[in-house]
């Protein structure tokens, strides 16, 4: 079996890790200083398969923290703001896409 970080990692455009927090299971993005953070604005962004998978690699060694780390798209706006970049990871920051008829 193939480890995730020994697998092709083919990326589009830019491109952040995220994981689960270990203690309370919340969506977790890594940072530039070597850490994670709850907010997707503070992630460390990467551009190339290379950088990714060095990001990659860094964050699945810190498994204390954060559990499962992956390579999630992510879309950077002219103003800067960083949204996720597809459904899943939408889905994963904000919670379920529909109304639901009792409150979470």
């Amino acid at each position: 079996m193939t480890s995730p970080l020994q697998q092709k990692i083919k990326i589009t455009g830019p491109s952040v890790v995220t994981a689960n927090r270990t203690w309370d299971g919340i969506v977790v993005y890594r940072d530039g200083k070597r850490g994670w953070t709850p907010d997707l604005a503070d992630a460390a962004i990467v551009r190339t398969a290379d950088d990714a998978r060095a990001l990659l690699a860094e964050s699945a060694a810190d498994d204390v923290v954060a559990i499962g780390p992956y390579i999630a798209p992510v879309i950077v706006k002219d103003d800067g703001a960083i949204e996720p970049g597809n459904l899943r990871e939408r889905i994963r920051r904000k919670g379920v896409t529909i109304d639901l008829p009792i409150p979470a």
